[in-house]
């Protein structure tokens, strides 16, 4: 077809704009607006890999599923996966690099609190979003900062106030010592004064302590009714194996772990741990139908053997509950998805949640089980929907 001079310049200019377009990134093609891009930051490598690797596997799971159910508002999630590498600084160099390069909608991520405070400042310099899977202190409320897990009031005094009246009226306090034992044993000193019980022994270990012998010590002379264990990670395997060996078992001493869940039995030993108890927000065994949905979807893409704990539980519905935010807001821009939170409700696999109407955590139940020699945990105690109260006076 032959064009005239006016029709020439018209698809000239045309083709000329078309062509000088495709170098920005925000004119996006049809193809690239049918997807969603999050961030997933936890450590790959490094020491505590070992914990927060298996949080990732929950939350790309959760990511799957929304996918093959049609995405979030139509769009599939495009995941974008950085390695925090157990390194504070790489953390937050990395959560600049989801939000300020890739534009990632939400991240979810950290573990510890120390990965959580150094990324929090990037979060609310580049008005990001961030998930957080990881029972803590409390203490803190961003704005920029969804929290998925207890904080310090929610496990510590329900625990407290069962052992109280089912275990004994003298406690022994045991901790790590860094920000989460400390303060979860300043909640426990006011709380178990209040309610007339008595402090016996207070102690803190480096992390990675792998020496008991002189508190275990302490502790059989304190006699305590009860051990209260706020000690963290791979200390744990020294410290239960050691206290077994000291002749101190479920037998003849109660004990509730604090961090302890079914992920970590099989690396302390399910046989040092039989009959000594975990307070937790999710136990694997919880029955209802969301969670053997979760379970059985679990295990079916990573093997039946693997076992799931309480952060692996907070993370997957951490996702969906960004999916149901972003969704209920129509929208996927920061301050809408947090404003779409406030009393967001969920029937989770840790059972009915919901987030608080203004503090950006979410009302948890509290769970106290006994560990059996498989390393799953039989409940024994599951409190009512507790309100997260993060800004205790302590």
């Amino acid at each position: 077809m032959k064009l005239n001079r006016r029709q020439f310049i018209k698809s000239t200019a045309a083709a000329t704009a078309a062509t000088a377009l495709q170098g920005f990134p925000f004119i996006r093609s049809a193809a690239a607006a049918d997807t969603v891009k999050v961030g997933i930051l936890h450590s790959l490598t490094g020491t505590v890999a070992i914990a927060e690797a298996s949080v990732v596997d929950a939350e790309k799971l959760a990511i799957e599923e929304i996918n093959a159910a049609g995405g979030v508002m139509g769009r599939k999630i495009e995941l974008i996966t950085e390695d925090g590498a157990s390194d504070w600084p790489t953390f937050a160099e990395k959560a600049r690099k989801l939000l300020e390069r890739d534009k990632v909608a939400t991240i979810f991520g950290c573990y510890t609190s120390a990965s959580r405070k150094a990324v929090l400042p990037v979060m609310e310099r580049y008005k990001g979003l961030l998930y957080y899977p990881t029972y803590y202190e409390g203490l803190e409320m961003s704005p920029n900062i969804m929290y998925t897990a207890q904080e310090g009031t929610q496990s510590a005094i329900a625990s407290l106030d069962w052992l109280y009246k089912n275990r004994g009226k003298t406690f022994y306090l045991i901790g790590s010592d860094y920000i989460w034992p400390r303060t979860m044993n300043k909640i426990a000193n006011l709380h178990l004064k209040k309610i007339g019980a008595k402090v016996v022994g207070e102690s803190y270990y480096p992390l990675g302590s792998i020496e008991f012998a002189s508190e275990i010590n302490k502790i059989k002379a304190a006699k305590p009714d009860v051990i209260w264990s706020t000690v963290v990670g791979g200390s744990n395997v020294a410290f239960y194996k050691q206290m077994q060996a000291a002749g101190i078992s479920s037998k003849n001493q109660a004990l509730c772990a604090m961090a302890v869940s079914e992920e970590e039995a099989s690396g302390i030993g399910a046989e040092n741990l039989e009959g000594f108890m975990s307070c937790m927000g999710y136990f694997q065994s919880v029955k209802n139908p969301a969670n053997a949905k979760f379970v059985k979807a679990f295990k079916a893409k990573y093997g039946a053997n693997r076992v799931i704990g309480d952060t692996m539980e907070c993370g997957y519905i951490s996702v969906y509950l960004w999916k149901m935010a972003a969704e209920k807001a129509g929208s996927f821009d920061v301050p809408k998805v947090v404003a779409a939170s406030s009393d967001l409700a969920m029937d989770a696999p840790e059972g009915k949640i919901k987030f608080h109407g203004n503090n950006h955590h979410l009302w948890k139940h509290a769970r106290i089980g006994t560990f059996r020699k498989d390393g799953q945990i039989d409940m024994i105690y599951e409190s009512p929907l507790i309100e997260p109260n993060p800004f205790p006076k302590i």
